[in-house]
């Protein structure tokens, strides 16, 4: 198993517009592809606010690959993600990390 860890920055005030996109939008889009979500978190407290951080859970890096790639090569997809920024940008900028797990840790 590998956990991808996902973390959007958002220009100030387009993280409700990002929690929106993903409550109403993107989610159907993970299960049409079987991508599974592990969680999503904002920042409470830490040095950005304006931030989505998620985990995604893969087979492997094979199966992330064909997943992801079907994912964003999804004309419905573009289409609709592409119309929630039609008035400007929602992210600036998005950073991913792939994690493998320790043998002692609880998420395997």
């Amino acid at each position: 198993m590998i956990v991808e860890m996902r973390v959007y920055y958002c220009e100030p005030t387009r993280l409700p517009a990002l929690l929106e996109r993903f409550r109403g939008i993107t989610l159907a889009f993970f299960e049409k592809y079987g991508i599974e979500q592990v969680g999503f978190w904002t920042t409470l407290i830490g040095p950005d606010n304006h931030s989505l951080i998620y985990l995604l859970k893969w087979r492997d890096m094979a199966h992330r690959e064909q997943a992801w790639n079907a994912f964003q090569a999804d004309p419905d997809w573009i289409a609709r993600r592409n119309a929630t920024e039609a008035e400007r940008p929602i992210v600036t900028r998005v950073e991913c990390s792939f994690l493998a797990p320790t043998d002692f840790s609880a998420l395997r």
